[in-house]
């Protein structure tokens, strides 16, 4: 699952706010609520962001393990058990 918990500490750094990313730089209100509610956003907006913000991804966003990856962990491991 991807977490967005690293872009409010880098808004926070930055002094960035979500008013400011709203009006001034057009980010829309829903992407800002898909990105509390850790939802999909789309690689143009993470690069929006780290544009913005000057950082790099992960500062933005990380990776996290959940029971849906550990779904197609397994799948994977079939499979390679399957063509050999």
């Amino acid at each position: 699952m991807i977490i967005y918990e690293p872009l409010w500490r880098t808004m926070k750094e930055r002094k960035i706010t979500q008013y400011r990313l709203i009006h001034y730089y057009g980010i829309s209100p829903g992407q800002i609520n898909r990105l509390r509610k850790n939802e999909y956003v789309s690689t143009h907006t993470i690069g929006m962001l780290c544009t913005i913000l000057n950082c790099g991804v992960s500062d933005i966003m990380e990776f996290r393990m959940d029971n849906s990856e550990y779904i197609f962990q397994n799948n994977d491991s079939d499979l390679n058990r399957k063509e050999k």
